[in-house]
């Protein structure tokens, strides 16, 4: 379950960070640069870069950036420390 909150984490602050998170993509040179330069960007881990950059577009819009958050949000409340 935490790694699970984890990579929701991760994809909600893509998903706040966006234009930022397209740009640091688009300069890399090759995937592995993305998945670090995103994990540095965000401040998260090889998985949770790595489930960045297979986020599909269409999952960036507003709906289901609240419906990933509410998820995190619930995931969080089911562990003994919140976090």
């Amino acid at each position: 379950m935490r790694q699970q909150l984890m990579l929701h984490e991760s994809l909600v602050k893509a998903m706040d960070r966006r234009d930022e998170v397209f740009q640091v993509i688009e300069d890399s040179e090759d995937v592995d640069e993305a998945i670090r330069r995103v994990g540095q960007l965000l401040g998260v881990g090889e998985l949770g870069s790595r489930a960045v950059l297979n986020l599909q577009a269409r999952r960036f819009t507003r709906d289901q950036r609240r419906a990933m958050a509410s998820y995190a949000e619930e995931l969080r409340s089911r562990l003994p420390d919140g976090r």
